[in-house]
């Protein structure tokens, strides 16, 4: 299940929403949004992300948290560390061999440092 697909079935439960009655408000098939929830289909586009949060009436504060989920809900990503430096290439392998293995506290400590690089000085 991606960041995405678990928080847009939340926000669906919540509303007491089937993946029927939201797949027929969107016009794509139960089986594309069940797909979008457990990570077996791309993140969606921005259009779509639209159209759900119209959907399920979001604020504007949970619109923005499900389209920033979406940016980083890529199920199969790929990483060419071609013409980067050989730590690069290190760090890439070491997490496509461990990834398995992390638990949710060591998953949490790395997104924070990651997203504390991305927003550093």
């Amino acid at each position: 299940m991606t960041p995405f697909g678990a928080r847009l079935r939340a926000l669906r439960a919540d509303r007491g929403m089937t993946q029927k009655a939201l797949a027929d408000l969107l016009n794509v098939s139960p089986a594309y949004l069940s797909a979008l929830e457990h990570g077996r289909r791309g993140r969606p586009g921005p259009g779509l992300v639209l159209e759900i949060c119209g959907h399920l009436d979001l604020i504007w504060d949970e619109a923005e948290d499900l389209k920033q989920l979406a940016d980083h809900s890529k199920p199969k990503v790929v990483l060419d560390t071609g013409g980067l430096s050989p730590r690069a290439t290190e760090l890439v392998n070491l997490l496509d061999r461990r990834l398995p293995n992390l638990s949710e506290s060591d998953l949490d400590r790395l997104i924070a440092m990651l997203r504390g690089l991305e927003t550093g000085p």
